[in-house]
């Protein structure tokens, strides 16, 4: 340190100034997070939604998780699972009729899609039977057929049958959410708009499919976060998919 003298003052040390370090900022700060009140806002409902979602899927199929969570390889009892899948029509109404809910209300309280599974599980039970019954016989002859003659031939037409009705039981489940009555009509509806858009109801299915393997996995940490987030994009897709058939009003909710 060296000194400098002022005209008829003290002596003033000089300080050197010592240059930063390659990667230290001058005047180092913390960053600070600048997130507005309706961004929280915004990030608390969803979380909300999701886990009121979460907590009626977990609820509502509790025979089925704890099954998948006993046995890691369903296919090989159909019968079994196909019986305890019936619960999955009316979770599913019951959860998409909850996210239409929360357009009013974001932070709907989880009472919301109880009532909503009470009301709609006779019907979504009715709706989501026959799709339910179709898509397991043709999986099972799907794989009894596998190892026959005639199985490589009837394989696709099997695959096509299994995908489709899968989907246009979901697509029902959207539909009775949207408080459609349930007629033949909409079953037919629900087929065609399975059809007509099947990028949307393959991508459901894939998502569908992908959430029931981590929850199979991982029960507590997937029921903890998937069902929310995958049911959301879904029935979003179910309504553009019953848009495009007129089933129902292009009006967002």
């Amino acid at each position: 340190m060296s000194t400098r003298a002022t005209p008829g003052g003290p002596i003033t040390p000089i300080t050197p100034v010592i240059p930063a370090t390659p990667g230290t900022p001058a005047g180092a700060r913390r960053p600070r997070l600048n997130v507005g009140h309706e961004s929280w806002d915004l990030i608390w409902s969803h979380v909300h939604r999701v886990l009121v979602v979460n907590l009626g899927v977990a609820v509502t199929n509790l025979p089925l998780l704890l099954a998948l969570a006993a046995e890691h390889r369903p296919w090989r009892y159909p019968v079994f699972f196909g019986l305890l899948s019936l619960s999955a029509g009316p979770s599913l109404a019951a959860a998409f009729a909850y996210l239409r809910a929360t357009a009013d209300d974001a932070r709907a309280p989880v009472t919301t899609l109880f009532r909503g599974y009470r009301r709609l599980f006779t019907r979504a039970l009715l709706a989501w039977t026959p799709f339910a019954l179709l898509a397991a016989v043709a999986a099972t002859d799907l794989a009894t057929l596998g190892t026959t003659g005639p199985g490589p031939l009837l394989a696709p037409l099997l695959i096509v049958v299994t995908l489709v009705a899968l989907s246009s039981g979901v697509v029902a489940m959207a539909a009775l959410a949207e408080d459609i009555r349930l007629t033949r009509h909409t079953l037919l509806a629900a087929s065609y708009a399975s059809v007509r858009r099947w990028p949307l109801a393959l991508l459901n299915l894939a998502l569908l499919g992908v959430a029931l393997t981590i929850v199979n996995q991982a029960p507590l940490l997937g029921l903890a976060a998937v069902p929310g987030c995958v049911l959301f994009v879904v029935w979003r897709d179910c309504r553009a998919m019953l848009e495009s058939v007129g089933a129902v009003s292009t009006r967002s909710h």
